[in-house]
């Protein structure tokens, strides 16, 4: 069951070297989770006294006015009898103290690194182990006393200040409460009890302990608040008696010190029947005893918490990305990754494992084919601009057998308002890649470490189509440009012939173009330019999808490529000047990542009995 203490004890130690002070709203928190003992009394309650009767050694600072300024975990642990008792700070991992003086001294040092010379305070603990035969199992967290007032040297704030620190000690439900009152005042304006009051109002987690008995006016005593009848705890009342000051001051022993407490208790008449359990001893023992009860009950619970955290913080470090190459040869792999990664993403999409690739069949099935459908081929084909072409290309000599300049004059104007629908294909395709690229672009977690490298990345992609669209808009249109400079013979073979309308010389030139003969040509050539239409309807997405689509697959970041073949280490790094956010979180995240597993470890360590 002791390993259960050291257990705690060595995550406590873990999370204040990894800055988990319980303070962290940004990052999750172990130390919350981690069940504690805060002692918390107002200024001369003999807050210090108790902890130096528990741990059997003058060791704490003292003073008038604010003497701790930051809260002390300390560790208590059981050694071997006849081994030497010693100290250890955790900010000073490989020195053992053995002389408390220099324990004292160190505490004041380091707190005063900590706040400066000031009487400030601060919300990062101290931690201090002890190891001695004469100690049990037990963590303490010693919280700055209460105030009421400021001294000279403090600031205004200082009352509110230390009564905030310590309620988000105690407030939280893992937190046994240690209230330290004096017997000599009222119990009714006992900073301790007040404050626990609040934030444990059933006194679940309270434990009183009423010290100065012994300097209580003659014809008084505290037999009913120890019995618990004046003020009730769940838990029973232990009074203590301290030192005095003049036993402070004669450096009287602490085993002595106990011993003449143990005999105040069995020799005053008003406390025998309560004397085997009261004196810092039994209070040592009753919290070491608590602690590793409620410790047992929560270890599930902070397993549980511990296992599903390590997945989140590994879950957001992965997200976050490795940190920066320090090589230039790293830094070229670690840009040409994170392209790889983005290119592929893009594919993706164009493939149809991501949305959006199907925008561009959209185009080809759905908006070419309406757009060639609103061409206005009948006001082209109206009749009065069939007889001014007709007649514009037979110039001073009419045609003999069929108007064959005026067929390819009205063929060509026709099939030439099909760039329109082309060219717009072209443009919709280019804006649907630059779209699948933006959302390429946001989809590559890896991009968004390197602000600049992101940037880079997408203009590269975005003139590569840019130079991928002037191509394909060139191939498309030759296409129907192909389509006005040859026309299909075969075709026109295939009417059927109209021996009077077409070009008997017997009539007169006039009658070549009355109506009905010149309604025959328009109706050739529209069923002609819907014949072309057709065809390019099934040509154009075939050009576009060569020219744009294929090579934004196969080339994407080509150039890009080549360009950073010639960059310096320079150039290189500044791709890859990541976003001083993203690397303090990823900092933070390690730490706290290392003091989960860490934890992890431990607890995986310990065989505990349930």
């Amino acid at each position: 069951m002791e390993n259960l203490i050291s257990l705690v004890n060595k995550i406590q130690r873990a999370c204040t070297a990894l800055g988990d002070h319980g303070d962290s709203g940004a990052l999750p928190t172990l130390w919350d989770s981690l069940p504690a003992i805060a002692v918390v009394g107002g200024q001369s309650s003999g807050k210090s006294s108790v902890l130096e009767s528990i741990v059997g050694k003058d060791f704490l600072p003292r003073g008038s006015g604010i003497v701790t300024r930051r809260p002390l975990v300390l560790q208590l642990q059981k050694i071997d009898e006849g081994t030497r008792e010693y100290a250890e700070f955790l900010h000073l991992p490989r020195k053992r103290f053995t002389d408390f003086a220099a324990v004292r001294k160190e505490i004041q040092d380091e707190t005063d690194r900590e706040t400066g010379r000031s009487k400030a305070i601060s919300s990062v603990p101290i931690h201090l182990s002890i190891y001695s035969p004469n100690v049990v199992n037990l963590t303490l967290v010693d919280l700055p006393g209460l105030t009421k007032v400021a001294v000279e040297g403090q600031s205004e704030n200082i009352v509110k200040d230390i009564e905030n620190m310590v309620r988000s000690y105690i407030e939280k439900p893992n937190c046994i409460i240690l209230a330290i009152s004096p017997a000599n005042q009222d119990l009714a304006t006992s900073d301790a009890i007040k404050i626990s009051r609040e934030v444990d109002p059933s006194g679940e987690r309270t434990f009183g302990v009423l010290t100065k008995i012994d300097l209580m006016d003659k014809g008084t005593d505290a037999v009913e608040i120890l019995e618990g009848k004046s003020f009730k705890l769940k838990y029973p009342w232990v009074g203590v008696v301290n030192r005095s000051q003049a036993d402070i001051n004669k450096n009287v022993d602490m085993i002595a010190a106990r011993r003449r407490e143990r005999e105040y208790f069995s020799n005053t008449t008003e406390y025998r029947h309560l004397a085997h359990k009261m004196g810092s001893e039994h209070l040592a023992k009753m919290l070491s005893k608590h602690l590793e009860h409620v410790i047992k009950s929560r270890i599930p619970g902070i397993q549980s918490l511990i296992n599903k955290t390590v997945l989140e913080l590994e879950s957001e470090l992965s997200r976050l990305g490795k940190p920066i190459a320090a090589d230039a040869g790293g830094k070229l792999y670690s840009i040409m990754e994170i392209c790889r990664l983005f290119d592929q993403i893009f594919k993706e999409h164009l493939d149809g494992v991501r949305a959006g690739g199907e925008k561009v069949y959209n185009v080809f099935d759905n908006q070419l084919p309406a757009a060639l459908k609103r061409l206005q081929f009948d006001k082209q084909l109206a009749m009065d601009n069939i007889r001014k072409l007709v007649t514009e290309a037979d110039g001073y000599q009419p045609h003999l057998i069929a108007p064959e300049q005026g067929y390819r004059r009205l063929i060509e104007s026709s099939i030439v308002s099909i760039r329109g629908p082309a060219e717009a294909s072209v443009d919709t395709v280019h804006a649907i890649l630059k779209d699948l690229v933006h959302k390429s672009v946001n989809e590559t977690v890896e991009l968004k470490q390197y602000p600049a490298l992101r940037v880079e990345v997408t203009n590269a992609a975005i003139e590569s189509l840019d130079k991928m669209r002037e191509g394909s808009k060139k191939a498309t249109l030759q296409l129907v440009d192909m389509e006005c400079s040859y026309l299909t013979v075969d075709f026109f073979r295939k009417l059927p012939q109209d021996v009077e309308k077409g070009g008997n010389p017997t009539h007169s030139i006039f009658d070549r173009y009355n109506d009905s003969y010149l309604r025959r040509i328009g109706s050739n050539v529209l069923s002609y330019v819907n014949m072309v239409c057709a065809g390019l309807r099934n040509s154009i997405p075939k050009s576009i999808v060569y020219c744009q689509v294929r090579e934004a697959k196969r080339s994407l970041l080509d150039h890009f490529f080549a360009e950073l073949g010639t960059m310096d280490m320079k150039r290189l790094s500044s791709l890859l000047n990541e976003d001083p956010a993203i690397m303090e979180r990823r900092s933070a995240i390690s730490k706290r990542l290392e003091l989960y597993r860490a934890a992890q470890s431990e607890i995986d360590a310990v065989a505990w009995s349930k």
